[in-house]
């Protein structure tokens, strides 16, 4: 799921986890880098699900990739 919903708690949802990137985004840095960081997080569960949500962040203009690095976008 990409939204939470009365049944579906934002923990368990696809944006949920792009929130839980997001934190952790504060400077560019590679995948795997940020994989190390996050993959223990109970919301980001799996490996798919973490590049699920970096496609989802990337499809909405929110993350960027330059150079190897993953960045946010500057708002």
């Amino acid at each position: 799921m990409i939204l939470p919903s009365k049944h579906i708690s934002e923990d368990q949802v696809l944006i949920g986890v792009g929130a839980v990137l997001l934190r952790q985004l504060s400077r560019p840095q590679t995948v795997t880098s940020l994989w190390e960081k996050v993959r223990e997080d109970c919301a980001v569960g799996t490996f798919e699900r973490f590049v699920l949500a970096l496609d989802l962040l990337h499809i909405t203009g929110v993350i960027f990739m330059s150079h190897g690095m993953i960045q946010r976008e500057a708002i």
